[in-house]
């Protein structure tokens, strides 16, 4: 089964979902990560070409030609198929194909639009029996 791990009220949640892409992706070696639309996921992608300074971290879209061989994809299409243990979910609704994954990381922005929405995506998880693990970032950013 699924573990989900909910970072909340998360100040900056494309640079944090940055850092947490580059651990998981050393961990795990794939990850996906659903954007919440198609700013968002051109924002990250940029993002991941700069972060971390000091390293390159292999991505790219679902639709492009080297996707099956690439470790990281980002997109805000509502299929990922393919291998990967670890989903990142920016969208403000559950990930329809999430229970394939080993681990499922739900970040949550600070605003109270994002707080909401990270609510009710916790109450659907929880009334399926996941395991969830909730990590405040109020302040850790």
């Amino acid at each position: 089964m699924t573990t989900i791990d909910f970072y909340t009220s998360v100040a900056d949640p494309l640079r944090f979902v940055a850092k947490l892409v580059t651990k998981a992706y050393r961990s795990h070696g794939c990850v996906r990560v659903l954007t919440s639309d198609p700013d968002a996921t051109t924002a990250l992608d940029r993002l991941l070409w700069s972060e971390p300074q000091q390293s390159f971290l292999p991505h790219c879209r679902l639709a492009s030609p080297i996707a099956s061989e690439t470790p990281v994809l980002v997109d805000h299409v509502l299929e990922h198929a393919g291998p990967a243990e670890v989903l990142v979910n920016l969208h403000r609704d559950p990930p329809p194909f999430f229970s394939r994954f080993e681990r499922l990381a739900e970040v949550v922005g600070a605003d109270e639009a994002s707080l909401a929405a990270g609510r009710l995506r916790y109450r659907f998880y929880k009334e399926r029996g996941y395991e969830l693990r909730q990590h405040d970032w109020a302040g850790r950013d």
